[in-house]
């Protein structure tokens, strides 16, 4: 069954408690957070402040991705702050595999997101350390873009080379384009514009729960 994660990047700013209880509501599977330093990726948002009051609010898994340059510093903090899971990026300039090794330490779930233009082939040897690779479906920063199918062949491909953890996808995700994901091996989609803008999201969740 593939697990629905609302990125909160789609979610009213002045209304997120009131957005989120309304996907809580309607059966998703665990919150995305998107974080973004105004350096690795072009865009600014969201601090382990909004983490600690999801977390005080809601039972939800929070499934935090650091887009990030040093995401290693803030490893500790968003634990903290009641983090479920903290995704870091391939392309980071730090030490990736050390920085999965410590989320494990810590007993979080460890991600690896990779951008589009970042083959499969070029994480191979991180993805012993990663317990979910996010493969992001456009280019990360901005919210409401539309989907890349070309990146259906990276999740082809990670399973392929073996790996057998979960696999995300961000970016432009729709109940249109979702059979062709799952059939292409993801677990886990996140889900933005889609999700937040659906008259009935409880009716398109058990829909995606039913696929």
């Amino acid at each position: 069954m593939i697990k629905i994660a609302p990125s909160i990047l789609a979610a009213d700013p002045l209304n997120m408690e009131r957005d989120v209880r309304r996907m809580a509501q309607a059966g998703c599977d665990m919150i995305h957070v998107d974080v973004m330093d105004a350096h690795f990726v072009p865009n600014l948002s969201y601090g382990p402040a909004l983490v600690e009051a999801l977390h005080s609010r809601f039972d939800l898994p929070l499934d935090v991705h650091l887009m990030m340059d040093n995401p290693e510093q803030y490893i500790d903090v968003f634990a903290k702050a009641g983090a479920w899971g903290i995704t870091i990026h391939a392309e980071i300039p730090g030490n990736a595999a050390e920085a999965l090794r410590h989320i494990r330490a810590l007993g979080l779930s460890a991600g690896l997101s990779v951008k589009p233009g970042t083959p499969a082939e070029a994480i191979r040897d991180l993805l012993p350390y990663a317990g979910m690779v996010l493969v992001m479906t456009v280019e990360p920063g901005f919210g409401g873009q539309k989907f890349q199918p070309a990146m259906l062949d990276k999740l082809r491909a990670l399973r392929q080379m073996g790996y057998t953890g979960l696999l995300e996808a961000d970016g432009g995700v729709s109940l249109g384009n979702l059979p062709d994901l799952k059939a292409a091996g993801l677990d886990v989609a996140v889900m933005g514009t889609a999700m937040y803008r659906s008259a009935d999201p409880a009716a398109d969740i058990r829909a995606i729960h039913q696929l």
